[in-house]
């Protein structure tokens, strides 16, 4: 299994295994190959392949270069965990492009290197980088900045970025170094405050091939936390030996810190104590939080690709007048682009990196003690990340745009609430607070996190699915602890609440499986960081912005000059005035064709207080009608009569005429109840036309107006569409497929809606392909099929139809004996059906005789009866259409 996508996958990954420092020699293996590739770039880049041998390991590695006799910086490409060196070899071929000596290699134990996984062992992978260095200074192509001292950059993802901060602390011939997504301190990472993360020391081990695959002492001290489900004071020890942490006082080099706000693995916590360590050395520090992470969501490959490049060409070419980019950058969640579905980036920039406790907020909490309960076994556990699913679907991002995926089990949990903040609040770093934890038990494991929390208590959101494990030793006594809280950047919306929930089980963490009773109690407010010297940059605008008024005055000055007169509008019928639709011979020819129509001869008559449901399968001629309707397009033939007047594109009755056709588009930002009041003041009619009031209360939106559209889900955005067209309460009301996308309760909800708005005498037309729902939901229906009519009626004339019979025959029917049937004497068509048949029968025609033919046919005759389902009647109607 791969932990990140191949862009970030390749930096996962190191080489690692004892080596002795100053014993170590690396050499050329005499099989080894070197070979040349040649692009078709302008900048053609030659790849030397070789496999060089370390200490009794074989290190398969690629050089990359583009023709030239200067000499040049050089640039170690580290890969990511399970990966390899060919992961890395898009940006390698870029970097050399841009004037770099570029060198990738398989890490010890991936792709084609030998050698057991030492999870970056000073004695091991790191060696293997100095060793790596040394077969740098020696080609020609490298810049030296002495004997055997190459200029060089080392730029990595998560395995990938620790081995480029541990290769700087062991090793000063490293000039600027470029992490990602990784860690400081593993430790830390895998058993934070002494609790197990087991879900990802899972896949770590799993993901590198299994515990075999590494080295024994990592092997044996896995399988012996894994089993007790708590780490002991060697196992840390291990790691911590393995960590940058270790070497932190001497790594002096310019350092750029990716980390990722959407990773449970590796939090921002592990970049900001690697920023304070190498400040502190003296060493240029710059901090990037993407969007993405070993979670999911948007790892910025570009942006992160690009500004690694400027890095390395300030630090290690030494051009000062590329920048290097602000001191702290965030990438912000700005909603959702309507045109593509993806989720709207922005950075916010500072001139010094804040921490995560800078400028603190107070928010007061309420609640009394409160008992939780560990379950036998810790089961089931809560949920907040899910481990491993990142790279498929991204699922912590769901959090920054409004969408939970958390979940708590009742008496698991303690939960601590806020009042509605009065103004927006911007968390940026580490909220913290202080309880008093009693148990039954020596020990306590609980896991903070702070839930954001819409009005009414209808969205409850986990930035980022974070939570923060503790345990509490002595907690039999009680014992007051200070939790800090996973690193985030989220905003709180005004009218909001914060939730500080205390859980006893968790699906990423190891519990104790001894059954126990926490009391937890809050001991003071709830203190969030809030960073307001980080600037959000102003959000673009598209380019349809700049180009659409002068296009649009461009094309109404052609439509002027050009434009033939229209034809003179028909006047009003007086006998229609009260007749919602009429539609009379309407027919609409395909494009350049003359005797291909959509919609050929369609009339029928719509009266108030009506739910007319319009169906027909695709191709029908439904939309062209509902288009015809709303004056878009002009019909060919035939006439179209709304409360009579005759509807022609831009008539003044379309007013009286509200739809809602393939969506609607809203602001993301902006709450439902301003998204409505701008689009009513869009039409420049007057406010107290709107009936927004009204129109709200029939679509039973309720509290979720106060909410940006950002945080609705599908159904409230259907919901909130069929509002804005209900504004002004259209007599007329058109909806095409309003159901979309809706799960069973929410179609139940706009069913209900529909049948509210007409039971006040207006009218409804919807076109759907629900049949179910259009049989609860319509009073009466106009079936078409290619075009034409097929029948009109009330909803019950046609569901229960005498003329469409259901014989019932326990067995399929054959085809020659469905003929057969078909041919009786008063049988207008046959259908078969998942039951028996469906046999529509001519006037005049009789049961009983049907009967008794098909018993001559020896068709199993089980039962029969009228045939009373939509979906019967609709394929009855279809199948027999000429």
């Amino acid at each position: 299994m791969d932990l990140r996508p191949p862009g970030l996958r390749a930096l996962l990954r190191r080489p690692r295994r004892l080596l002795s420092a100053a014993a170590a020699v690396v050499v050329l293996v005499g099989a080894g190959t070197w070979t040349a590739v040649a692009s078709d770039d302008p900048s053609p880049v030659h790849r030397s392949d070789k496999v060089m041998a370390v200490d009794g390991v074989r290190l398969d590695t690629s050089f990359f270069t583009t023709p030239g006799t200067g000499r040049r910086p050089a640039v170690l490409l580290a890969h990511g965990f399970g990966g390899s060196k060919d992961d890395t070899r898009e940006e390698a071929e870029d970097l050399a492009r841009h004037g770099y000596a570029v060198l990738t290699w398989s890490a010890r134990g991936f792709g084609r290197s030998t050698g057991r996984i030492g999870l970056n062992d000073p004695k091991g992978e790191v060696a293997d980088v100095s060793r790596l260095l040394d077969w740098l200074a020696a080609q020609p192509q490298v810049r030296l900045d002495g004997p055997g001292d190459p200029r060089v950059g080392i730029a990595g993802g998560s395995y990938g970025g620790a081995i480029s901060l541990l290769a700087a602390g062991h090793d000063r011939r490293v000039d600027a170094i470029a992490p990602s997504i990784t860690y400081w301190n593993l430790a830390d990472a895998l058993f934070p405050n002494g609790v197990f993360k087991k879900l990802w020391a899972g896949i770590f081990f799993n993901t590198g091939g299994g515990c075999a695959r590494f080295e024994p002492d990592l092997c044996a001290m896995y399988d012996r936390v894994a089993e007790t489900g708590r780490p002991d004071a060697a196992a840390v020890k291990l790691l911590e030996e393995r960590s940058p942490s270790a070497v932190g006082s001497r790594i002096k080099v310019p350092t750029l810190l990716f980390q990722g706000q959407t990773d449970s693995l590796f939090t921002l916590a592990q970049s900001d104590a690697a920023a304070k360590a190498i400040r502190a050395n003296g060493a240029p520090v710059d901090v990037d939080w993407i969007a993405g992470g070993h979670d999911g969501g948007d790892l910025e490959t570009g942006r992160v690709e690009g500004r690694i490049t400027s890095w390395f060409d300030h630090y290690l070419k030494g051009d000062r007048a590329t920048g290097t980019g602000p001191a702290f950058r965030i990438t912000r969640t700005g909603g959702v682009d309507s045109t593509d579905g993806t989720a709207r980036l922005r950075g916010a920039t500072s001139d010094t990196y804040p921490g995560l406790a800078d400028d603190p907020k107070s928010i007061p909490l309420t609640g009394g003690a409160q008992r939780v309960e560990n379950p036998a076994g810790a089961t089931p556990p809560a949920v907040s990340a899910l481990p491993g699913l990142g790279a498929a679907g991204g699922l912590a991002q769901l959090s920054s745009l409004g969408l939970g995926v958390s979940l708590d089990f009742p008496g698991q949990y303690a939960h601590f609430d806020s009042a509605p903040v009065a103004d927006t609040v911007q968390i940026t770093g580490s909220p913290t607070a202080t309880v008093h934890v009693t148990s039954t038990s020596d020990d306590a494991v609980l896991f903070g996190k702070v839930y954001d929390v819409g009005p009414g208590g209808t969205r409850k959101v986990l930035p980022a699915q974070l939570v923060a494990p503790v345990r509490v030793e002595g907690a039999k006594q009680g014992k007051d602890v200070t939790i800090t809280l996973p690193a985030v950047d989220h905003e709180v919306q005004k009218g909001h609440r914060l939730s500080l929930v205390l859980a006893s089980t968790d699906l990423g963490y190891a519990s104790p499986a001894a059954p126990a009773v926490y009391t937890v109690s809050l001991k003071g407010a709830l203190t969030v960081p809030t960073a307001p010297g980080v600037d959000t940059a102003a959000a673009t605008l598209p380019g349809w912005v700049w180009w659409l008024p002068p296009a649009g005055a461009l094309a109404a000055l052609v439509l002027l000059l050009t434009g033939r007169r229209r034809t003179a509008v028909p006047a009003p019928d007086p006998a229609l005035a009260g007749v919602p639709l009429e539609i009379t011979g309407l027919s609409k020819r395909y494009a350049g064709s003359t005797d291909r129509y959509a919609v050929r001869e369609l009339s029928f008559r719509v009266e108030k207080g009506q739910v007319l449901g319009l169906l027909g399968p695709n191709g029908a001629g439904k939309t062209t009608t509902l288009r015809m309707l709303m004056g878009l397009i002009t019909p060919d033939d035939g006439e179209i009569r709304v409360f009579g007047h005759a509807v022609r594109p831009g008539a003044p009755v379309l007013s009286r005429v509200g739809a809602f056709v393939e969506g609607a588009g809203f602001l993301p930002h902006l709450t439902g109840r301003e998204n409505l009041e701008l689009y009513w003041r869009a039409t420049g009619r007057p406010a107290s036309d709107a009936h927004l009031e009204e129109a709200l209360e029939i679509a039973g939106l309720g509290d979720a107006l106060a909410r940006a559209v950002r945080t609705y889900s599908q159904g409230m955005r259907q919901r909130l569409a069929i509002a804005q067209a209900m504004l002004g309460l259209p007599d007329l009301l058109i909806l095409d497929e309003p159901t979309n996308g809706l799960d069973p309760p929410q179609i139940r909800e706009m069913r209900e809606v529909m049948i509210r708005y007409a039971a006040a005498g207006r009218t409804v037309i919807v076109s759907s392909h629900l049949l179910a729902e259009v049989e609860q939901s319509c009073t009466h229906l106009v079936v078409m099929d290619r075009g034409r009519l097929i029948q009109a009626g009330l909803v019950a004339e046609i569901v229960g139809s005498g003329d469409t019979l259901l014989v019932g025959t326990g067995v399929p029917v054959e085809e020659p004996v469905v003929e057969k049937v078909a041919a009786l004497p008063g049988v207008a068509s046959v259908t078969r059906a998942d039951d028996g048949l469906l046999v529509r029968m001519e006037p005049g025609g009789s049961a009983p005789r049907l009967v008794a033919e098909l018993v001559r046919l020896d068709v199993p005759v089980a039962s029969v009866g009228p045939h009373r389902r939509l979906e019967d009647a609709f394929l009855t109607l279809i199948g027999g259409s000429a």
